[in-house]
């Protein structure tokens, strides 16, 4: 009978104990909003994106600039970078930026194509760029992807002088990649 009783006091009381932790979380998470996500940069007027856009991802990026000679100047060939989130400190890779340009997420295989529509030139650096979607495949992260901005640079400048033959160079840049959707 001791046992009996002390199976079912133990059980109620273990009952009550996860009911009372299911509760605390649930009403944990709804008193918690998530945070909105944040630039970190500041933007250019020139680089704003139109009223009825929301902000939807923010990563950072680190690549290369590679340029080509054609006719005995420094042209640009292509974008080569990996992004990871923002605030990521072992930089796990979620995406992709190549030629085209294009964005493809390495995490649900989304991708947005760009098209820069504005810029804003920086001395010592590749100009910040206002870029809209002209594609988008996938419901992932870049899935509806409306507008993409290229903030914070650093690098990625084509060599003074000129060049010859078809040599091509690759220079490191870095920066930070917002995108945007559509607001609902």
């Amino acid at each position: 009978m001791k046992i009996a009783k002390r199976l079912v006091l133990t059980t109620a009381a273990l009952t009550a104990v996860a009911g009372a932790t299911l509760a605390s979380a649930t009403v944990g998470q709804a008193a918690t909003p998530k945070p909105p996500l944040r630039l970190g940069v500041t933007v250019p007027d020139a680089l704003k994106v139109p009223d009825g856009n929301k902000l939807t991802g923010v990563f950072s990026a680190a690549g290369v600039q590679t340029y080509t000679c054609t006719n005995a100047a420094w042209t640009l060939l292509e974008p080569a970078a990996t992004l990871w989130a923002k605030n990521d400190r072992t930089h796990r890779s979620v995406a992709l930026h190549s030629r085209g340009p294009v964005w493809v997420s390495t995490v649900d295989g989304s991708a947005v194509n760009g098209s820069a529509i504005a810029n804003s030139p920086k001395t010592g650096t590749i100009p910040e760029l206002l870029l809209k979607s002209t594609a988008t495949r996938g419901t992932g992260v870049f899935g509806g992807v409306s507008y993409i901005q290229r903030l914070g640079t650093d690098g990625g400048v084509a060599p003074a002088g000129a060049c010859t033959g078809t040599d091509q160079v690759s220079v490191q840049y870095t920066a930070t990649y917002a995108f945007y959707k559509p607001a609902e």
